[in-house]
Order: structure tokens, then C-alpha cells, then sequence
């Protein structure tokens, strides 16, 4: 008998070990692709810093994407037999188009002429303009006397009140060290961003409402073709095959296309198989397990752990702000969230009370 109850413990132990580790797992997931886009943040502002081309970053980085997901499709989801139609292919294209020639090389530009911890807290902005554009495409309904929308609202013009102070006021240095890699004086007493700084954050900008389309044409997209990291493949390749037209348009160096053993090597690899091979794999995982509004809500994480690589490696120096601007779109990002999740709750008590009323009128 006690050998029995021992054994029954300890099962009960290891399901509870189980169950914690599953848990777990979808916090682990997001908490890894912060540091993911963190790092891609920091090793693209290195290489651009180098003088390389952001052209072939753009290329080559989606180049090494197709392969690292071409990988992880052949390994995940060969039993496919979603079928590939025209259709699937126009969007394909325009996801490349959005994906790689807009959103990465505007991006990139963007952040030739700002720092990584700008470029990661103005993307907290992505949310609020897909929502905007959901409401535009009628992909989405705003029913402004529910409290979900109106947070949504709330939330999407604060962090756009935060982006504007972000790119226009720039405040005394709260925080600067320097070192050897740092271009930036912190004791300059410019109020205001300069025309470089305002010019880079609106290339920021356009980039990320280009990203923000690509999502909503994305989501269209995967329910006409539902495998995920083959339709990522898919859009690695229309983006590879894109960006290398435009880069023989704009940049007729041959020797911009060498790599060597260093950062040139490094940045669009770590492009290519982290970002759009191991990261997008890694989010699958969480948002099916979780949701997209729990995967979306560690996206302030990767912003506060680029400010802090950038602060002790690149010199970067915190702004007021930039700090108050930073703060502010957070605080956005998660109203918005907030409204989106409350939206579903209110979905899920309406579909509750139409079935249990459809009931009773069954049972008269």
C-alpha cells in the first residue's frame, strides 16, 4: 500500500512538472525572440555603421530566410497539401514587395540615421497602425460605444502622440557612457532632433506601415494557404528575387556583394536564419499556444533590452525624449492589447447568451 501511494506521489509530481513546463514554454518562447530582435537590432546598426550597402543586406538576408525555412518546411509541414494558386502567388509577391523592398530597406536606411533602441521603440507603433489599417480594409469593426474599442482608440492615439514627441523633442541626456564606438555627443544642447535624426524616423515610419500591411495581407493570405513556415519560405524567396533586382538597380558595385569573415557574413546570416527562420518558427509555437495578442505583449522586452546593449556596446544615450516618447507608445501598445483582448471576451458572452437563448426558446 505505501509502495502504491509512493508511486501515485511521485505521478503526481512529474504531471505537475509537466504541466508547469508547459506552461512555461509560450514565456520562454517570446522572452527568447525579444533578445532575437534585440540582437538583430544591434548587428544590423554595426554593419550598416561599417559602410556596407543595405541593399544587399536586404538580399542576402533573405536569401539565407528561404533556405532557413525552406529547412524548417521540409521538416514541419512536408505533409502539406494545401494547393499553390494564382491567387496565393499575386500575394506572395506584393508580401515580398511589402516585406523586403518597402518595410527592411527603409528600415535599414532608417537606422543608418537614428539609433537601435529609436528604431525598436517606434516599432511598438506596428499594432496601432494595423489596427488602423484593419479598420480601412473593414477587416475589423469599431463599434465606439463598446469599452474595447474605445481603449483601442485611446490606445493607438497616445502612442502616436508618443512617436511624435520621440521624433521632434529630444530633451537633456538622462543616461550616456561613453566608449570607444559611441558618434553621439551627449552634451550637445539641441532641444530637438536634428533634420538626419527627423528624416531617419520617418523612413522608421513609412517602414513600419509597410510591415503593418504586410501582416494584414499575411493574415489574409494564410488562410488561403495554411502552413505557415512554407508560406514564410515563399515570402523569402519573392523577397530574395526582389530585393536583388532592386540592388542591381541602385548599387552597381560588384564588391558590395563580398563577404568576408566578420560582420559583413554575420548580419545577414543572423537576418536570415534567426529572424525569419528560428524567431518566426519560435512565435508560431507561442501564438498558437497563446494567441498573437499574448506574442505581441513581450514586444516592449526587445526595446528595453536594445536600449540597455545599446547604452554599454554602441554608447547610445538616453534621451528625455526619447525615454517619455518610449514610454508613452508602450503605454499605447497595451491599451490597444487590452482592447483587443476585452473585444474577444465580448465576442465569446455574446455567441454564450445567443446559444443559451436559442436553447430556451427550444425548450418553450
Amino acid at each position: 500500500m505505501k509502495d502504491l501511494k509512493e508511486e501515485s506521489v511521485r505521478g503526481g509530481r512529474g504531471s505537475t512538472k509537466q504541466e508547469v513546463c508547459k506552461e512555461l514554454k509560450p514565456y520562454i518562447y517570446c522572452i527568447f525572440s525579444s533578445f532575437c530582435y534585440a540582437g538583430y537590432n544591434i548587428v544590423s546598426k554595426v554593419y550598416l555603421d561599417k559602410g556596407m550597402s543595405r541593399y544587399v543586406l536586404v538580399a542576402y538576408g533573405h536569401a539565407f530566410g528561404t533556405l532557413a525555412t525552406a529547412f524548417l518546411a521540409f521538416l514541419f509541414e512536408r505533409k502539406n497539401d494545401s494547393k499553390i494558386s494564382v491567387p496565393i502567388l499575386r500575394n506572395v509577391f506584393f508580401l515580398g514587395l511589402l516585406g523586403a523592398v518597402l518595410g527592411r530597406t527603409l528600415f535599414y536606411a532608417g537606422l543608418e540615421y537614428t539609433s537601435p533602441a529609436f528604431a525598436s521603440a517606434l516599432a511598438n507603433l506596428i499594432p496601432s497602425i494595423t489596427f488602423i489599417l484593419a479598420v480601412l480594409c473593414r477587416m475589423e469593426k469599431l463599434q465606439i460605444s463598446k469599452r474595447s474599442s474605445q481603449a483601442k482608440i485611446l490606445g493607438t492615439i497616445v502612442a502616436f502622440a508618443g512617436a511624435t514627441l520621440m521624433i521632434l523633442y529630444k530633451g537633456i541626456a538622462l543616461i550616456s557612457l561613453h566608449n570607444h564606438y559611441s558618434h553621439q555627443s551627449v552634451h550637445s544642447s539641441e532641444v530637438f532632433l536634428d533634420k538626419d535624426s527627423i528624416k531617419g524616423s520617418l523612413m522608421l515610419g513609412v517602414s513600419y506601415i509597410s510591415l503593418s500591411a504586410f501582416f494584414i495581407l499575411q493574415t489574409i493570405t494564410i488562410k488561403m494557404y495554411p502552413a505557415p513556415i512554407t508560406l514564410t519560405s515563399l515570402t523569402c524567396l519573392s523577397g530574395t528575387i526582389l530585393s536583388t533586382i532592386m540592388t542591381a538597380i541602385l548599387d552597381h558595385k560588384a564588391s558590395s556583394w563580398k563577404l568576408s569573415w566578420n560582420i559583413t557574413l554575420l548580419a545577414p546570416i543572423y537576418s536570415g536564419v534567426v529572424i525569419f527562420g528560428i524567431t518566426v518558427y519560435v512565435q508560431t509555437l507561442a501564438i498558437r499556444q497563446k494567441g498573437p495578442v499574448f506574442m505581441t505583449a513581450f514586444r516592449p522586452l526587445a526595446t528595453v533590452i536594445v536600449a540597455i546593449t545599446g547604452l554599454f556596446l554602441l554608447g547610445d544615450a538616453f534621451y528625455f525624449g526619447g525615454v517619455v516618447g518610449a514610454m508613452m507608445i508602450i503605454l499605447g501598445l497595451y491599451a490597444t492589447l487590452w482592447g483587443k483582448q476585452r473585444e474577444k471576451a465580448e465576442k465569446l458572452s455574446e455567441q454564450t447568451m445567443s446559444v443559451e437563448g436559442t436553447a430556451i426558446k427550444q425548450e418553450k
